[in-house]
């Protein structure tokens, strides 16, 4: 076998360069603190990163279908206020299912102006970014939301209980993110997102329904929001009506950094459960070394940019373009 060309490195870079990134900072982590590899950092690592998990897996569906979601971040504030807000009004038993039904409302209708009406999905979700957060604030009447009875209630085994020592969280991070891999990789429904974000106009013309598509990538992604809503207004028992807020950067990180291309038509939900957990080291990281919470914000921006990069990158076969 004959040397590696500059061609072939630049190619394996741009195809599993954050991975390399990735053993990069493990290693300079776990050096500069051993604290990192502790089994306790690396369970409350994982759990930590559930709920942020939790919602990119439903972004992904949307991303492979060729959209985005900018929304999720500001309906996980609503969901979450919404469920706290109706626990001490009519009980958890039917608070639960109702914020659901609220949140698949809002996917509903966001999925209806993208697939039905073919509007922009970055300017429609922008925009409902704004409008739900409005929305929550209008619902909340600008207060924070707590539960009451904090120790008479059950709610709080979504998001603090454990099961054979496993936290909750984990468990529907995993379970959550078993079925939709199933979906996604073995199901006819999935086989058209693929068709759909890879080409659009090819699938319509197959016989593909594009819109009932991209609309159901808008309900599966609603409910993955309800279910992190859940998890964190479970986990604390109370929140901030922005609890959610600039979350739908690093769902958005997440996905790509597990190589779901922006510009459609590939992506596994395997690899954004790595890419989570890769935004998720890497941040624990930072803060075990001694940078402060804040400087993470500068590292999401990075780490976007460079997963935005690689995704270029992987589709013309080289790290630097051709044309200077």
């Amino acid at each position: 076998m004959g040397a590696l060309s500059k061609s072939d490195i630049g190619g394996f870079l741009a195809r599993q360069g954050i991975l390399v990134a990735f053993v990069v900072f493990m290693i300079g982590f776990t050096i500069a603190n051993d604290r990192f590899v502790d089994p306790d950092n690396i369970l409350g690592v994982i759990r930590s990163s559930a709920i942020l998990g939790v919602m990119a897996l439903g972004v992904t569906f949307v991303v492979i279908s060729g959209n985005l979601d900018l929304s999720v971040g500001s309906m996980m504030s609503f969901s979450t206020i919404v469920v706290l807000d109706l626990h001490d009004k009519i009980g958890p038993g039917l608070a639960i299912p109702v914020m659901f039904a609220m949140t698949l409302a809002l996917g509903a209708f966001i999925g209806f102006l993208v697939g039905y009406l073919k509007l922009n999905s970055l300017i429609v979700t922008l925009g409902m970014l704004s409008a739900i957060h409005g929305l929550t604030l209008t619902y909340s009447g600008g207060k924070n939301m707590d539960i009451v009875d904090k120790e008479g209630t059950w709610f709080g085994v979504f998001g603090q209980g454990t099961a054979l020592g496993v936290p909750i969280p984990i468990l529907i991070f995993a379970i959550l993110a078993a079925v939709l891999g199933m979906t996604l990789a073995k199901t006819p429904f999935g086989r058209k997102v693929y068709a759909v974000g890879g080409n659009g106009v090819a699938a319509t013309f197959s016989g593909i329904r594009r819109a009932r598509v991209v609309f159901f990538c808008y309900l599966m992604s609603a409910f993955c929001v309800a279910t992190a809503g859940l998890i964190q207004a479970s986990r604390s028992l109370g929140s901030q009506n922005t609890v959610g807020q600039g979350l739908e950067l690093e769902v958005l990180a997440a996905v790509i950094l597990g190589g779901a291309s922006l510009m459609g038509g590939s992506g596994t939900i395997f690899k954004t459960v790595i890419g989570v957990l890769i935004l998720g080291f890497i941040q624990n990281g930072l803060l075990l070394v001694g940078l402060q919470f804040y400087a993470q914000y500068v590292v999401t921006w990075i780490i976007i940019i460079l997963a935005v990069w690689l995704d270029i990158a992987a589709k013309r076969g080289r790290l630097w373009s051709p044309i200077a």
